[in-house]
């Protein structure tokens, strides 16, 4: 594998890095995540139109860049270190993939323009915490049941009267910037017993009546989260009436979402551990720099070969989508040891809601949340590569 990047490659992080310097600092992050949408639509507006940023991986016939999976990733690494609160991984990683996949030639027209753009924000609603098994990152669930399977609860769809669109009941918890995405793509079951399947379709949140969209408190107030209610909503099918196709095009969305979350993660830990070592250099106990002390060192070089060997991952899994999932899982570990060793480190500082400190650990805690564990991760990761055989017990298990 040839790591090296492109002129290309190399000039959207450095133009990112640059603007988020500028704009995006501890202050900042804290003023966006009090807004009512939890992010700078202004900062947004100007990351869409100068770089194109949610268009990075949409083709440029729908208005994008035409760039992929590594673009975005890369892209995604900066707004990590930055721990930048924004609509792009739910836009761009989620449900713009699944657009493009599942979509007609009338959707991807209407609807993939406006995300490039940055006008159209959208994310993914699967009820439940089923969010990393729909995705297929830690089960194999294709029969859909995280999305209500037939059983009270989740969220469940039915043809409309005259058999034109859909009406979808039901609600959705901790869906990623689900109380400000212009967008919905919701996954809903749908033909009862009979004809059990699990389909998306789309909600249009400006138009749709029945919607009813609340955010919640999250522990990760850069990473919002909103509740989303659908009282006999109207919806339309994304693409095809096909559950194959649907959960085919779920797993090859969260893939490129663990890739590009892996780096934006990857991002976050490198950030952290430059904050700690700069602080270490300049806090003295007993008369010298703590940064000195061999016990420190062993510390901070510990975390510097996990943030690299999860940089390293992270860019093998955007190269090659099926290891995202191990890349993910070690890019979450080596973030949340890294922001536990910048608040340890800190000292007395460290555990203060005034230092940023606790934002990088909180952001560990909740990517995990939502898309972990990492053992789970690392579990489902054995059992696509085949390292353990079913049918047998024992020492004949392990392979």
């Amino acid at each position: 594998m040839d790591a090296a990047f492109t002129a290309e490659q190399d000039e959207i992080r450095r133009t990112l890095r640059e603007l988020l310097a500028k704009r995006c600092g501890p202050e900042e992050v804290r003023a966006a995540v009090r807004t009512a949408d939890g992010y700078d639509t202004g900062l947004w507006r100007q990351l869409a139109r100068d770089l194109g940023l949610p268009g990075l991986a949409i083709p440029e016939a729908y208005g994008g860049v035409g760039c992929g999976t590594a673009e975005l990733a890369l892209a995604c690494e900066e707004t990590g270190r930055a721990l930048l609160p924004s609509p792009l991984l739910a836009t761009a990683a989620l449900a713009a993939p699944l657009i493009t996949a599942l979509g007609t030639g009338a959707q991807r027209t209407a609807l993939l323009p406006g995300i490039a753009s940055g006008e159209l924000t959208a994310t993914l609603a699967v009820p439940g915490t089923g969010l990393s098994t729909a995705l297929g990152l830690t089960g194999d669930d294709s029969g859909g049941d995280w999305a209500g399977g037939g059983r009270a609860g989740g969220v469940q769809a039915r043809p409309a009267g005259g058999g034109e669109g859909w009406r979808l009941y039901g609600e959705a918890a901790q869906v990623l910037d689900g109380h400000s995405a212009g967008l919905l793509v919701v996954a809903a079951h749908t033909g009862g017993f009979p004809r059990s399947r699990t389909l998306l379709f789309l909600v249009r949140t400006d138009t749709a009546a029945g919607l009813v969209r609340t955010r919640q408190t999250s522990m990760d107030e850069t990473r919002p989260l909103g509740r989303i209610e659908l009282r006999d909503t109207e919806a339309e099918l994304l693409g095809a009436d096909s559950a194959v196709e649907t959960a085919a095009a779920l797993v090859a969305a969260g893939r490129t979402a663990a890739a590009v979350l892996a780096a934006e993660a990857a991002g976050a830990a490198a950030s952290a551990l430059d904050r700690t070592v700069d602080y270490v250099k300049t806090r003295e106990q007993f008369g010298r720099a703590i940064g000195s002390f061999q016990a420190v060192k062993h510390r901070l070089a510990d975390a510097y070969v996990r943030v690299q060997a999860a940089r390293s991952a992270a860019y093998y899994a955007a190269w090659d989508p099926t290891a995202a999932g191990l890349a993910l899982a070690q890019a979450l570990e080596a973030l949340r040891v890294t922001a536990a060793e910048a608040v340890q480190l800190h000292g007395g500082i460290g555990f203060t809601w005034e230092h940023e400190a606790h934002l990088y650990f909180k952001r560990a805690t909740a990517d995990e949340l939502l898309f972990g564990p990492v053992h789970r991760l690392r579990d489902r990761a054995a059992q696509q590569a085949g390292l353990f055989l079913t049918g047998t017990t024992g020492a004949e298990e392990a392979v």
